[in-house]
C-alpha cells in the first residue's frame, strides 16, 4: 500500500513552522518533474502563501489543512512529490 500523499505534504509544512528560523519558508510542490506550486511561511504572521505556478494564482493561509488540501489539489493524480 502507498503511503499517503496528504501526510507528506503536511510533514513538510508543519517543518515549515517548526524551523526556529525567524526567516520565511519556501517549498516547492512538484508533480513529475514540473513546479506546481511554491508555498512560503512567514513565521512573523504565522502564515502560508501558495501560489499555483500554471497561472499565478496567489493564495494565503492561516490554516494548514487548508493549504495541505489545496497542495494536494495541485497534485491528484498520486504521484510522488518531490523535495526541494
Amino acid at each position: 500500500m502507498k503511503g499517503s500523499q496528504l501526510v507528506a505534504i503536511i510533514k513538510r509544512l508543519e517543518a515549515m513552522q517548526d524551523s526556529d528560523s525567524t526567516e520565511v519558508q519556501t517549498r516547492r510542490f512538484e508533480k513529475n518533474g514540473a513546479e506546481r506550486g511554491l508555498v512560503t511561511y512567514d513565521p512573523k504572521t504565522e502564515t502560508f502563501e501558495l501560489e499555483e505556478l500554471a497561472d499565478h494564482q496567489t493564495f494565503q493561509f492561516d490554516n494548514i489543512d487548508l493549504v495541505a488540501m489545496e497542495i494536494f489539489d495541485l497534485l491528484d493524480d498520486g504521484t510522488d512529490i518531490n523535495e526541494d
